[in-house]
């Protein structure tokens, strides 16, 4: 299974309308996909006690990343990096079984120029030092108001095909380190 973490817990983000076309675009190619949106943890995930005292939600998050045979994250640049919501939900995850050898996909999104070149090369880190495999094939969206909303979904029909191939790859790249999917 692909799990798709749309990564902001912004209500109504931009992430969640690439995350449910992703999700489509996997379930055409005949893989099960799941997407977690960030914006359904609850509000206790962001106490400090939440590390010790994790909410169910987050319990139920961890399953489906310990279960998944590769993730795909799309991440919206905010202030010139990641949203601090999907660090914190990143730093709640069990070390190391959540990333090690898990193939990671990456989407990034923004309203600038670099379409989230920098949250994109931010997680690469955080993921290359928890030994995960990154893909190297990511799609970036600079000026992503222009190509997507709330109302019509994504409208770029090349922005599309970007993100069906990009997948296609991931498809491959995930079975060619033997994950099952």
């Amino acid at each position: 299974m692909i799990v798709i973490i749309s990564g902001t817990n912004r209500e109504g983000s931009l992430s969640s309308v690439f995350s449910h076309l992703l999700h489509e675009i996997y379930q055409k190619k005949g893989i099960k996909s799941k997407i977690l949106e960030l914006s359904d943890l609850p509000q206790e995930t962001f106490s400090p006690n939440a590390y010790t005292d994790k909410p169910p939600a987050v319990l139920k998050f961890t399953q489906d990343i310990l279960n998944a045979s590769g993730l795909v994250i799309v991440v919206p640049e905010y202030n010139g990096s990641m949203p601090g919501a999907l660090k914190l939900f990143i730093d709640l995850l069990p070390y190391p079984d959540s990333f090690e050898g898990r193939p990671i996909c990456y989407i990034g999104i923004a309203s600038g120029q670099f379409g989230g070149l920098r949250p994109v090369e931010h997680l690469q880190q955080v993921f290359g030092y928890r030994n995960a495999y990154n893909f190297p094939k990511r799609v970036f969206v600079p000026a992503v108001h222009n190509v997507a909303s709330h109302e019509n979904g994504i409208i770029d029909i090349d922005l599309k095909s970007r993100l069906s191939s990009q997948a296609e790859q991931f498809i491959q790249f995930c079975r060619s380190l033997g994950k099952v999917i």
